[in-house]
């Protein structure tokens, strides 16, 4: 027996297609400057299915929220509480964080946005992705960095600092390139090929000069 769709949708994966559209115009635009005729526009659908499939525009943002989050989170979160040595943890971590970015360079903007005017999506965020509370995933993430920068501070290798101004210093070092992407190129006067040579160079250098700034 073959499934039912909707009347005006088109065979294969609405949902997804409705999804994908979604992403590029809310990441591009935010929630509050999109709206749900440029988003069946871009899906190529009529508005009604949107509404069919997601009812809301907000439960709409909820889904794309989720989903752009969970292409980087998991992962950062497993680098940092992984036993990897700090060089490797901050070369996969600055890795991971510039790869995806220069493929979705408006992302940082948008979660920043979406985290400012929806703060509960935090814990809800957090917990659908690693399937644990906040809570549980700092001490996680740590307890393994306090106890290897703790080693490298008795052996006289670095000099000490908070696991959590660690975690902040790294991810603001990746991210803040993106976030501010638009102001740093009419500063420095680089099209979208300069800046991602720049990003390029960046991904080269940033690993020694994090390192370095721990040296004691």
């Amino acid at each position: 027996m073959k499934s039912r769709r909707p009347p005006g949708a088109p065979a294969g994966g609405t949902e997804q297609q409705i999804l994908d559209a979604a992403h590029a115009v809310f990441v591009r635009r935010g929630t509050s400057g999109a709206r749900m005729q440029d988003i069946a526009a871009e899906a190529g659908v009529n508005q009604a299915l949107l509404h069919y499939y997601f009812r809301s525009k907000e439960r709409l943002s909820e889904a794309v929220f989720r989903r752009a989050a969970a292409q980087l989170l998991p992962r950062v979160i497993e680098a940092m509480a992984s036993e990897l040595s700090i060089e490797d943890k901050v070369a996969r971590v600055v890795e991971l964080e510039l790869d995806h970015l220069l493929r979705v360079p408006y992302l940082p903007g948008y979660i920043i946005s979406e985290l400012t005017h929806h703060a509960e999506r935090v814990r809800q965020l957090i917990t659908t992705l690693t399937g644990t509370s906040p809570e549980d995933v700092r001490p996680r993430v740590a307890d393994t960095l306090r106890r290897q920068i703790d080693a490298r501070v008795r052996a006289g290798t670095m000099r000490p600092i908070m696991p959590d101004q660690f975690i902040v210093n790294l991810m603001s070092l990746c991210i803040f390139p993106f976030a501010a992407r638009p102001m740093l190129m009419a500063m420095l006067g680089m099209d979208q090929r300069g800046f991602d040579t720049f990003i390029e160079t960046r991904r080269q250098d940033l690993p020694a000069f994090f390192l370095k700034a721990l040296r004691p």
